[in-house]
């Protein structure tokens, strides 16, 4: 981590990818120019830097994530590391929770794994039939 050094640039898609919002840095890289991530409101290209107390607005799935910047690494290291790099606002974490629960409580898709049984194809016969 480093937070003194202000003369070196770091770069969003270097910054994500050290604060483990994406496994790699080229799928970090990917998400900036599709504008899922802006900086302040604003969309920007994988080449802006960031600098401490920039607000990321972070959209990954159906999740999206508001952070400030606390400070800044290009390493990617271990996660209690990278949780110290940023943090997440009180409405965004709540936010997320929701979404959460709200997808937990959707009844989950049934999907077979090859070729249905014998037994498997009664079970749709029956679900068919309404029984």
């Amino acid at each position: 981590m480093n937070t003194d050094d202000n003369t070196e640039k770091f770069r969003i898609d270097k910054w994500l990818c050290a604060a483990r919002f994406f496994k790699t840095r080229s799928l970090a890289a990917d998400a900036v120019e599709c504008g899922k991530v802006h900086i302040n409101e604003a969309r920007v290209k994988q080449a802006k830097s960031v600098v401490v107390g920039d607000m990321l607005t972070i959209n990954i799935g159906q999740k999206q994530y508001v952070v400030e910047v606390l400070a800044l690494s290009n390493r990617r290291g271990p996660a209690s590391e990278a949780q110290k790099l940023y943090r997440e606002t009180d409405a965004s974490r709540q936010r997320r929770e929701a979404i959460a629960a709200q997808l937990k409580a959707q009844p989950q898709p049934f999907f077979f794994k090859g070729r249905p049984t014998k037994r498997d194809r009664r079970e749709i016969e029956h679900f068919k039939k309404g029984r």
